[in-house]
């Protein structure tokens, strides 16, 4: 079989390397052009192996229709322009989307925040969160330290200092007001987009103000751990089977995505390994969120969390060095706090959502401490035998029992009864420095002027009680009730505590033929509640706390499918 000659262009569709010109020529001449084709063999597949073939393969274009080394340039060029637009464009895209999908978690990679706090440091700004004093930062960041500084806020909170950082009155003295409560909801609108497990806190004595409405608007499709906190301070001999259901019962009405509920206390850490074993399984590589309202004890809980976890995990053990701050102030954590407490992903400290309709939001900042409960909680219960006689009969008082009376809790609440039984009981769940009165409807509002600030309490003093706005809003309820054997309802004041109203308190005995009657026909109570203008008053079913409320308290009635769906509570 005889060679085939192959006869190739010396014309290429694209530039040559410099080391590949002609060194001996001044003109940029190629060094490979030669004008006569170049011959190269191959096996030819002619059957008859004597009859040589040639084959020449003439150019692609002669003359003037060839393309120039010109015109090869400019369509190189303008390939490459095309292809950095599309390029370009497609990087701001992927950075719009990742600027909207991008936690604060990487954010704290690139700046230093206070670790008490979650403020970004600075040392400009004397009176705002993460101050440092300029020579501490440049040692600390010669050192590369600046992840163990405390701002100098964190350093007066940690003494006992009320600064807030929120909106509402008080504030840092001599300072301003930091962080508005959109700005903090704003900080939380990522976890939308995100794949991440949310461990959600209630306070259980501020259950329907702390509970955050909106929740759904900042977790998204993410599973929740719903955590109640500070169940040490309900009353002695509560069953807390019973509290557990009734927070099932309330959750279910708000249609989240609720894996399990918890009652714990962050104090004596009960119910703290639960969650610990909770996160541990459902966490799956994710990071965890702390969320939950101001002041509602969301760093208390991590401590109490890295406490628990302390004690296998030498990572967690070493994160509590540098854990977040506690106070009674809302707002204590203005920025988010990155905590490597376990491996495979990362625990953050969120700031607290400010709520406008809380009592906290109203009050001076001096007047916070006297809103949170010190101890175990203790009903302090009205009847008309706490009536005050004055110069009514003792007959007119059995018969009319609490009507025409208004009952004070400190100067933040008024409550007007307008229609009861006379075995009618209110009972007053809160904390003990807010002091309870009562006196004549008649001489309420002479008795409010002459004693807030001082007899009635928060506000402290009288200077406080000039600039305080008052009780401006007022509400009427109609309280049903079809069984009096049991409470009608809570009225529940957000960020204060409750009242439990009982048509008939147990305290009376066992009523009289005559009383039953009346029972049966008064099917209602008219009550008038007074508070602040932006505080708001939820209508509940009643919380079965106490002895009595494990006694009277109903499980519902549920299917199999119903108990499926429902999640399950552990304490």
């Amino acid at each position: 079989m005889a060679p085939k000659t192959l006869f190739l262009s010396p014309h290429y569709p694209f530039l040559l390397p410099l080391s590949l010109y002609n060194k001996n020529n001044s003109s940029p001449h190629l060094f490979l052009y030669n004008p006569k084709p170049i011959h190269i063999k191959c096996n030819s597949t002619n059957s008859n192996p004597n009859t040589p073939s040639t084959t020449t393969i003439e150019p692609a274009g002669s003359g003037a229709a060839a393309p120039t080394r010109g015109d090869i340039f400019l369509e190189r060029q303008q390939a490459l322009e095309a292809s950095a637009k599309v390029l370009l464009d497609t990087k701001k895209i992927r950075k719009k989307k990742k600027e909207k999908m991008s936690g604060y978690g990487k954010a704290s990679a690139v700046e230093f925040s206070c670790y008490g706090c979650g403020a970004p440091l600075q040392t400009f700004e004397t009176d705002a969160p993460g101050f440092v004093d300029t020579d501490t930062y440049q040692l600390k960041k010669k050192h590369h330290q600046l992840r163990t500084v405390l701002c100098g806020r964190c350093q007066l909170l940690s003494h006992g200092h009320m600064i807030t950082a929120v909106g509402g009155n008080g504030g840092y003295a001599g300072g301003k007001q930091f962080v508005t409560a959109e700005e903090l909801r704003e900080k939380l609108s990522h976890l939308r987009y995100e794949k991440a497990l949310i461990v959600k806190l209630v306070d259980i004595v501020d259950f329907n103000g702390s509970f955050l409405a909106r929740v759904r608007d900042l977790a998204g499709a993410n599973p929740i751990i719903l955590v109640v906190t500070k169940v040490d301070l309900l009353p002695k001999g509560t069953d807390f089977n019973c509290v557990g259901d009734w927070v099932v019962e309330a959750t279910m009405k708000k249609k989240l995505n609720v894996l399990s509920v918890h009652l714990t206390s962050s104090k004596s850490l009960v119910g703290i390994a639960g969650v610990v074993s909770e996160i541990q399984k459902e966490k799956k590589g994710r990071d965890v969120y702390i969320l939950g309202s101001a002041n509602v004890g969301k760093s208390a809980f991590i401590n109490a969390l890295l406490k628990m976890l302390s004690y296998k995990d030498p990572v967690a053990a070493m994160a509590r060095r540098y854990k977040p701050i506690q106070s009674a102030v809302p707002g204590t954590t203005v920025g988010p706090i990155e905590i490597n407490a376990f491996i495979g992903g990362k625990l953050y400290d969120t700031p607290g959502v400010h709520l406008h309709h809380r009592q906290a939001a109203v009050v001076h900042s001096e007047d916070l401490p006297a809103l949170a409960p010190r101890s175990r909680l203790r009903g302090q219960s009205f009847t008309s035998a706490q009536v005050p006689a004055n110069d009514l009969a003792p007959e007119v008082i059995k018969s009319n029992g609490m009507n025409g009376f208004s009952i004070f809790w400190g100067g933040l609440v008024r409550i007007d009864v307008l229609k009861v039984l006379p075995e009618t009981c209110l009972t007053f769940y809160g904390p003990k420095a807010v002091k309870i009165c009562i006196v004549p409807t008649c001489e309420a509002d002479e008795f409010y002027k002459k004693e807030v600030g001082t007899l009635l309490t928060p506000p402290m003093g009288k200077q406080r009680a000039d600039q305080w706005s008052g009780l401006e809003t007022h509400r009427e309820l109609q309280i049903n009730f079809e069984n009096a054997n049991r409470p009608a309802c809570d009225v529940a004041i957000s960020g204060l505590g409750w009242i439990c109203v009982e048509p008939v308190s147990k305290g009376f005995g066992v009523l009289s033929e005559l009383n039953l009657e009346e029972v049966e026909i008064t099917k209602e109570l008219l009550l008038s509640i007074h508070v602040p203008k932006p505080v708001e008053i939820f209508i509940r079913p009643p919380m079965p706390v106490g002895k009595a409320g494990g006694e009277w308290y109903q499980y519902p009635d549920l299917t199999e499918k119903e108990e499926e769906v429902r999640p399950k509570w552990f304490f």
